[in-house]
């Protein structure tokens, strides 16, 4: 790979939001930048996903807002707190000003094409990315640089960047051994539907039908929750409520974690809940609702081994309550490209593993925390014996998305100590 020998070879696994991230944070004058996917990359998983301020900044950054202008964004204005009776008992507005850049919330697939266009744009600085789909990876030499595929075909890299999710090939190469994810005793019920299904539902407040402005729902009840709020510029609707964990196995092979959602059973789970809440999952159609266990990772003893590094989901996949997981490996994809911007020409293995050690130090203890807080999250919402919803939604906003970078990061942590 590469086109011409001095290159700077950078191999990324996983041609999902991580990987594709990645790919055009790195871009640059003599690097030859190529994503392996396994899947032939037709469409991503439908459902809504949010950027966070201190992922918008990164973008706007980057200059990818008029390719994510195809995504039809829609800023999301706060979140709003209900109890299990459909009481507003809580509204955190977002402003720009306060964090220096939107919540914004897209379309996976939407979000995923407009990243894809991106990478493979010759608008941007540096050579196009080589996307190579239908490339499944068997197994990594960390040390020498080379990823083997399922064809036996080899590929050597500099650098190997792994971003191929919870599932991680990649990661067992770098630990040495299988770490699988964890499951974390949730599931959740995903589904998405025209905005338009909702309109008319008796009871239903009209600040959750509005997209103007738009604004994220929660309700909240003892171990249950539903987060929900429109999406694709306003024309869908998505909600995901989270029940205990009883109806999957923790089977770790395959994709046995994942199945049709029962409406019937969803509509159980939220017994007691507010009538109007009820109505809003009998509006879903059947074939969109899905199920999910939810897993994740405790934090890892190490990203790196010689020239190759885990990042995203590879490294450390958390739980949806924080809306974090994509903005999290924009982060890492931001740091990636801070570490390694002195190098224009081919490196050797010491100065790759320099850069790469340097971006483990300055994320893992970020990303560590905010993976506990959104187990924390995951908590009941209400003490027990109480009818109050005690969680704040904004109690972790300010360490999340005040974030400017990965070497603003180590400037505040050296002064702090």
């Amino acid at each position: 790979m590469g086109s011409q020998a001095l290159d700077f070879r950078v191999l990324i696994v996983g041609g999902g939001i991580a990987g594709l991230t990645t790919a055009i944070a790195l871009r640059g004058p003599n690097r030859h930048i190529a994503v392996l996917e396994r899947s032939r990359m037709l469409e991503e998983t439908g459902a809504l996903i949010s950027l966070q301020p201190n992922a918008s900044k990164l973008v706007t950054r980057w200059g990818l807002d008029p390719f994510l202008h195809s995504a039809e964004p829609l800023i999301d204005r706060g979140f709003r707190v209900f109890d299990m009776s459909g009481k507003l008992v809580n509204e955190l507005k977002l402003e720009t000003a306060r964090f220096g850049a939107d919540r914004v919330l897209y379309h996976r697939q939407d979000l995923h094409s407009a990243l894809r266009n991106a990478a493979t744009s010759t608008q941007l600085p540096g050579e196009p990315v080589e996307i190579r789909t239908t490339c499944p990876v068997k197994s990594c030499d960390p040390e020498g640089g080379v990823v083997t595929l399922e064809s036996g075909e080899q590929i050597q890299a500099d650098l190997v960047i792994g971003a191929d999710g919870i599932k991680s090939v990649i990661r067992t190469a770098v630990l040495g051994e299988y770490c699988p994810a964890i499951p974390t005793g949730l599931s959740a019920y995903r589904v998405l539907m025209p905005l338009e299904r909702i309109q008319n539902i008796e009871g239903l407040p009209d600040c959750i039908k509005s997209c103007n402005p738009a604004m994220t729902s929660m309700i909240m009840g003892g171990d249950r929750r539903v987060i929900m709020g429109p999406g694709r510029g306003g024309k869908l609707y998505g909600i995901v409520a989270l029940v205990p964990d009883g109806s999957l196995h923790e089977d770790t092979a395959g994709d046995s974690w994942v199945k049709h959602g029962s409406k019937e059973q969803l509509k159980a789970a939220y017994t007691g809940f507010a009538p109007w809440l009820l109505k809003v999952f009998d509006a879903a159609p059947d074939s969109e609702i899905g199920l999910w266990q939810l897993r994740d990772l405790d934090p890892l003893p190490t990203w790196v081994k010689g020239r190759t590094i885990i990042i995203g989901d590879a490294a450390h996949a958390m739980l949806p309550t924080q809306g974090q997981g994509a903005s999290q490996s924009m982060e890492d994809a931001e740091a990636l490209a801070a570490f390694l911007a002195d190098i224009d020409e081919r490196p050797g293995k010491s100065k790759v593993q320099d850069a790469l050690w340097k971006v483990w130090e300055a994320r893992f203890e970020r990303v560590s925390l905010i993976q506990a807080y959104s187990r924390q999250q995951a908590r009941p919402a209400m003490e027990k014996g109480s009818n109050s919803v005690t969680l704040n939604p904004g109690e972790f906003m300010k360490y999340n998305c005040e974030y400017d970078g990965a070497t603003d990061w180590v400037r505040k942590k050296k002064k702090t100590t």
